[in-house]
Formats: C-alpha cells, sequence, structure tokens
C-alpha cells in the first residue's frame, strides 16, 4: 500500500491554522516528518491524543533543557558511524531518517543540518568491527535502517554477516509502527532475513511500540509474517509523559505484544535530551508505573526491564523504598562495573542518575574523575 510521507506541518489538515503558526518555530529546530499511515492512526479532535503527542511539536520543547548527546554517545564512536560501547556489541549507524519522527528522540541531532554522526557508507565501521572478535552482535540503527532500500540493506547486512565472528545482527525499528507495510509489501526483505538466517545469523527484530493503539492489524500481520521468516522479534520503548505513563496502558501493551511473540524487552527512562523535557517522567514515578503494569500481566509478558541507558552503562532500577532508589549495572562500558550495585537517595524530583545523590556504586561512579578511553576498556 502506497505511503506518503509528510515533512511540513501545512500539510496536516488535522490542526488549525493558529497550531501550524504557532508550533513552526518548534518544527523549525527540531524536524518534523509523519506519514499518511501513521496520521489516520490519531484522533485530531483530541489534542491530548497519545499518538498525536508522539509525533506533533510542542511549544515546550523548545525550552532550555537538556543536551543533544545526552549519553555521550560521542565518547564510544570509535569510527565514523560505528559506536562501541559494551564488549560484544556494536552499533552502526547506517541512515540519518525514520517513517516519522518521534518527538522525545534521544538521537533528533542526526536530523540537524551540521550533523555527522550516521553514515551511509558502512565500510569504516565494517573495518572496525573485523578487527574486534568480541563483537558478536551488530545493531543497525540510525536514523532507521528499514527506511533503506532492500537493495542497500541487503548490502550492509551481507558484509556484517560475512564477519565470522558476528553471529546475531539486530535491526531498531519503529516501521512496523509508522508503516507496516514496508514488511508487508516486500518479499524481497523476507527472502533476505531467511538467506542470512539459513546461513547461520540470526535476525532480530527490535520494534519499538510505545502505545498498544499502535498495534493495528496491519501492524500485527507484520510482526507474524517476519517470525514466519524466521526473525526473532522483541519490543523495546521509553517512557513518555502523556503516551505511556500509565500502568494499565503499559499493561496492555507487554500483554498484547507477549500474544503476538514481539515481548517486551526494555522499558527506559527517557534521557535528558534537548527538546524532551515535556516528555519526561520523574525516575521513582517511572518505577512505579513499570512496577504497577508488571502486577498486571503473566509471567512472559513480565519479563522487561526499567533501565538508564547512563553514558556508563545500562543501569536498570530495581527498587526504591522511602530512603534509596537502588539499581544495578545490567550493561557497562567498563567491565568492573557490571552486576554492581548503585544506591541513591531518594529524590522524587530527578529524572536522571547525574542528578541523585549517590550513597554507595562502584568507584567509577562515585568518584568519575579522568574519562577512560574506548582503547583503554578493551585493549
Amino acid at each position: 500500500m502506497p505511503v506518503r510521507y509528510i515533512t511540513n506541518l501545512s500539510a496536516l489538515d488535522g490542526l488549525t491554522s493558529e497550531e501550524r503558526r504557532r508550533l513552526a518555530p518548534v518544527a523549525e529546530r527540531y524536524a518534523f516528518r509523519l506519514n499518511t499511515y501513521y496520521a489516520d492512526l490519531i484522533n485530531w479532535a483530541n489534542p491530548d491524543d497519545p499518538l498525536r503527542r508522539l509525533v506533533i511539536p510542542l511549544e515546550t520543547e523548545l525550552q532550555d533543557w537538556g543536551t543533544l548527546d545526552a549519553s555521550r554517545e560521542a565518547s564510544y564512536t570509535p569510527a565514523r558511524g560505528c559506536q562501541h560501547k559494551y564488549s560484544d556489541t556494536a552499533l552502526l549507524l547506517v541512515n540519518e531518517v525514520c517513517g516519522a519522527y518521534c518527538r522525545y528522540c534521544f538521537r533528533k541531532r542526526l536530523f540537524m543540518n551540521d550533523n555527522d554522526d550516521a553514515s551511509l557508507e558502512h565500510r569504516a565501521g565494517l573495518a572496525y568491527i573485523q578487527e574486534h572478535e568480541e563483537i558478536t552482535n551488530v545493531l543497525l540503527t540510525g536514523g532507521d535502517p528499514l527506511m533503506l532500500s532492500t537493495r542497500r540493506l541487503r548490502a550492509v547486512m551481507t558484509d556484517v554477516a560475512a564477519v565470522p565472528h558476528v553471529r546475531i545482527i539486530r535491526i531498531g525499528s519503529k516501521m512496523m509502527a509508522f508503516n507496516p507495510y514496508r514488511v508487508l509489501d516486500d518479499s524481497a526483505l523476507l527472502k533476505l532475513f531467511r538467506e542470512l538466517i539459513t546461513g547461520g545469523t540470526q535476525v532480530y527484530v527490535i520494534n519499538h511500540f510505545d502505545h498498544p493503539r499502535e498495534l493495528t492489524p496491519q501492524a500485527r500481520q507484520a510482526i507474524h509474517t517476519l517470525l514466519r521468516a524466521g526473525v526473532q522479534t522483541v519490543n523495546q520503548c521509553p517512557m513518555i509523559r502523556g503516551v505511556n505513563d500509565r500502568s494499565h496502558t503499559l499493561a496492555t501493551l507487554f500483554r498484547e505484544l507477549s500474544f503476538l511473540g514481539c515481548p517486551q524487552y526494555y522499558v527506559f527512562q527517557g534521557r535528558p535530551t534537548a527538546g524532551n523535557e515535556p516528555y519526561e517522567v520523574p525516575l521513582v514515578e517511572g518505577f512505579h508505573i513499570f512496577l504497577e503494569a508488571n502486577r498486571m500481566v503473566s509471567g512472559l509478558a513480565k519479563r522487561a526491564r526499567f533501565v538508564m541507558s547512563h553514558a556508563t552503562g545500562k543501569i536498570e532500577v530495581v527498587g526504591v523504598d522511602d530512603e534509596y532508589i537502588y539499581m544495578r549495572y545490567h550493561r557497562a562500558h567498563r567491565q568492573d562495573d557490571y552486576g554492581q550495585m548503585v544506591v541513591a537517595l531518594r529524590d522524587d524530583s530527578a529524572y536522571w542518575l547525574d542528578q541523585l545523590a549517590i550513597a554507595s556504586g562502584p568507584p567509577s561512579l562515585v568518584d568519575p574523575g579522568e574519562d577512560v578511553a574506548l582503547q583503554d576498556v578493551w585493549d
């Protein structure tokens, strides 16, 4: 089914002329992009519709808040378009466009004219991966890799699969939510996945459904189509104010995804990215929403972890009491930090680790000192 992309607010009949005028400066600073499939899912009569909130700018995005690289991804970039934060996993940022632009995107810097973090040429990143035998997983991201043509995607994926120590290729994509016809209408894409899997490289599609209403019949069919092709599917999403910050909403999402064979993998605490303040949920509140959602679902639907993708690693929030917030390094850049507990004084207004008073934790967090160079960690 043809899907048309929309990059100008003036093309949206669901907005009044006054709304278009007020929101134009926001779209000028932080790029706007939508498509006709997703626009049809929005209840335009409701200004608080969660799907509208996902993609339509808010004036409050212009408040001076956060940074464009909140997790310091530049620190883990050994080659253009390649990140290596955790020993066994490398990222290739293979494009800089998505099916639509989430307003709370933590990589919105990619959609700005003066940014070159992503690379349509993957050779430099591939060479780095070839030299590092500890890398068994490669995540294709961006941007959304499924916005690439299948021909281009084949070139990237077959090159990566040819590296002997790479056993898994992950594709981070919101296309099942934004435009499931990318899978439903492209038999060549499914053929590519089957060939790679048959050849010994497992393919995972890391989906990004944020709200149960994104699980349309077409989206569900796309997930089933991927599963029949042998692709493993999981889901991850951030906690977003006004979208999924209600326990029953999150529980419904977890439950329906488990029925589809696409279990929730992570729920992320929103990063303090520039423009994202209206979408942030404080850490303690988010943990309680997550915990209550898990009370409502079966064991197979409660496999997700509530984590912060902090500069030092993926830090899982495991408990909160009257005095403290308890966390653990689920993934860590510094290998000695893995599994270490972090205890911080409870602060119900804090949204990120850097705002918390640390009571105990690994020395690198309590007294970080000088940044450790990438080669000092892996070599």
